[in-house]
């Protein structure tokens, strides 16, 4: 009868482990599906970057890069609201208003809702938000416009890792440093009229 019950132990202790392990691999599963979210939402701002040249410094909308504010996204703290763009004609600013308010909703996951009693949108990655910042510091030949843009998109992790560095967007709206992940980029868009 000892024997059975050590046995049963032993088998209760490795069930356990295993469920421990299948915990741990979901919550490493969903970040890496956000982790490629972000990377594809953050290809799309490039391309709608690029598709804007004319207006390309709308899309310039963070200027506090200690804060990471105003963002794009999940509204809180520092979103920017309904963007607006003044720059060139009143087709080419409503192109770039346009695309703005199109990244705003990738971020809040419009694209795929869960209904039940209340609809809610589900399509993006956790808390997403976006800043872009461009730095004149970094223009060519002292032709305007030539600088960088730093695009950083950051959302909610489940678990606490190592907090981002010199990513700075949307710094303290998630809670524990901990749980905000980032990913950026930088591009520089060609002036072709020059």
């Amino acid at each position: 009868m000892i024997e059975v019950l050590v046995t049963l132990l032993i088998i209760l202790v490795g069930l356990l482990g295993i469920a421990a392990l299948q915990m741990r691999a979901q919550v490493s599963e969903l970040e890496a599906y956000q982790r490629a979210q972000a990377l594809i939402i953050m290809a799309d701002i490039i391309d709608r970057i690029n598709t804007n040249r004319t207006t390309v410094s709308c899309f310039a909308i963070t200027t506090n890069t200690t804060t990471g504010t105003p963002y794009i996204g999940v509204p809180g703290a520092g979103h920017v609201g309904t963007p607006s763009c003044t720059l060139s004609t009143a087709n080419y600013n409503a192109q770039a208003v346009t695309s703005m308010t199109m990244i705003d909703s990738q971020l809040i996951g419009v694209a795929e809702t869960l209904a039940g009693a209340d609809i809610v949108n589900v399509g993006a990655m956790t808390g997403a938000r976006v800043c872009i910042s461009y730095d004149p510091t970094t223009i060519i030949n002292g032709i305007p416009g030539t600088g960088l843009y730093t695009i950083i998109v950051t959302w909610q992790g489940m678990a606490d890792l190592a907090p981002p560095t010199n990513m700075n967007c949307a710094v303290g709206l998630y809670g524990s440093e901990a749980k905000r992940r980032a990913v950026s980029t930088t591009v520089r868009i060609a002036n072709l009229t020059t």
